[in-house]
């Protein structure tokens, strides 16, 4: 436990994102400065005070010495100049540096690429980004390079004349060890699907009526898993999005066929017939061992099956999903399951650093096992990137969340014409995503930049209960 002690509550955020970072083993709390009585706490604490002509840093962490550093300054120490103290402090007093330097709670990309728009030169937006947040030379040109193939791949994107829909299918086979999302197991509820499309297809409706005379640019079907639902089930889906939506100008219709054990030639055939142009055959990992321990009960031959079946099937554009940092794998683990991926040849490969979700299982192991067993670093990730590159991939959408270990990042790396249009809307947040099913959540983009969201209801027997409500939120949204 470290307990954080600051005068300033609107500082807490950022302190307690830096901490943890540095930290993920620890539970951090943070807590006004007028509580802080550091007699009667025996655990580890950090105190921060900023005052009129001084910051006043004090580190106390796992039994260590008292660290003290005093900032005197003419001026009231502004939030991004403390954020920054407190990381090199941390630095010092740790021994190591963070590849993403201070930066939490903020896509990298958004910075880049608002000091693009800026006309800023490459060489300046670099030191710009190692200056004022301490980030790694090689991730600051990754974020770079990112945002600039993001522009030209969102040329052709109607702005504000546009938006984006995603469809939420909250069934999985099972639920995997990490997962936080919304989703129930298919086995409870394949006697209830009717219920929940019919509720499904009364949103769709209502936001096809509401969004008629708005320009639909891309659709992505996710979850849970989609193809859960059954072929006719899944058929019923997409029959009812295509007349309900004008699919004149949409740009890529995408799928998350997701789970091996979840995928079958007549399912696939559906979203032939419907149109689908991207799936994603998703196996995290390509170690039997390790699928088993996270719950995903397929194997990898089952991956390779499907893989292959969808190929059969005609599809040109498939996308794969793996986790770095999945309990028990090391470097050679990674290297096995990138050598597999590149004998698939897939057109797409996204990369993601295992993310601890308290609302995951994930999170009771770590306190049974320990962190230690969790382990990502630049060889893995150098691993991954190197196979994409052997493809012919590039990277092309970036995004980091809270607790992911070795606080790296996720990358999505794509052939060129095979790039995942709707993966860089939904980070970017330059479009309005309009977002069906239990557990979504829609944002509506204003011109100015402002953004507002409508959440739906995450338990399913309620968001079909309540589906005119969801339906009333959405109308509040687009009013």
């Amino acid at each position: 436990m470290i307990n954080v002690y600051t005068n300033r509550e609107n500082y807490q955020y950022d302190v307690h994102a830096l901490l943890k970072s540095f930290y993920p083993e620890h539970d951090v709390r943070v807590y006004n400065e007028s509580e802080l009585d550091t007699k009667n706490d025996s655990g580890s604490y950090v105190i921060i005070r900023i005052l009129d002509d001084r910051m006043e840093l004090i580190l106390a962490i796992d039994d260590r010495k008292e660290y003290v550093h005093v900032y005197k300054n003419d001026t009231d120490v502004i939030k991004k100049e403390s954020k920054l103290f407190l990381y090199y402090d941390l630095c010092d007093y740790t021994g190591r540096t963070l590849p993403w330097g201070n930066l939490t709670g903020i896509r990298p990309t958004k910075l880049t690429m608002a000091m693009l728009a800026e006309g800023m030169a490459d060489d300046a937006i670099i030191a710009q980004m190692k200056a004022a947040h301490a980030v790694s030379d090689e991730k600051a040109r990754l974020s770079l390079d990112i945002s600039k193939r993001e522009r030209q791949i969102l040329d052709r994107i109607h702005y504000m004349d546009g938006y984006s829909l995603y469809i939420g299918i909250p069934f999985c086979p099972t639920t995997c060890l990490y997962c936080s999302f919304t989703s129930y197991p298919i086995a409870a509820w394949r006697k209830r699907v009717h219920e929940y499309l019919r509720a499904l297809f009364q949103e769709i409706d209502f936001v096809a009526d509401t969004y008629r005379d708005k320009i639909l640019d891309t659709i992505y079907i996710g979850g849970g898993t989609p193809t859960t639902l059954g072929p006719d089930e899944l058929a019923a889906l997409l029959q009812r999005i295509h007349d309900r939506f004008d699919f004149g100008q949409v740009k890529e219709f995408t799928v998350e066929a997701g789970r091996a054990d979840s995928i079958t030639r007549e399912k696939l055939d559906v979203l032939r017939k419907y149109g689908v142009t991207r799936i994603s055959v998703n196996p995290q990992t390509m170690n039997d061992e390790t699928l088993k321990y996270i719950g995903r009960q397929h194997t990898v031959v089952q991956v390779k099956e499907a893989f292959h079946m969808a190929r059969e099937a005609g599809f040109d554009n498939i996308n794969m999903d793996i986790i770095l940092g999945l309990p028990g794998e090391i470097e050679s683990s990674v290297q096995h399951t990138i050598d597999e991926i590149k004998k698939l040849n897939p057109d797409s490969l996204t990369v993601h650093s295992l993310a601890i979700k308290r609302a995951s299982r994930l999170s009771q192991w770590i306190e049974e096992n320990g962190i230690g067993t969790l382990r990502n670093t630049d060889a893995t990730m150098e691993i991954a990137q190197k196979g994409a590159y052997a493809l012919g991939m590039k990277p092309y959408y970036l995004y980091r969340q809270k607790n992911m270990s070795g606080n790296f990042e996720n990358v999505g790396y794509a052939r060129e014409g095979r790039y995942g249009i709707y993966n860089i809307l939904i980070n970017e947040e330059v479009q309005t995503i309009l977002a069906l099913g239990a557990g979504s959540i829609s944002k509506r983009v204003y011109p100015d930049g402002r953004i507002e969201r409508s959440e739906n209801m995450k338990d399913v027997t309620l968001y079909i209960e309540k589906i005119d409500e969801m339906i009333e939120r959405k109308r509040q949204l687009l009013a």
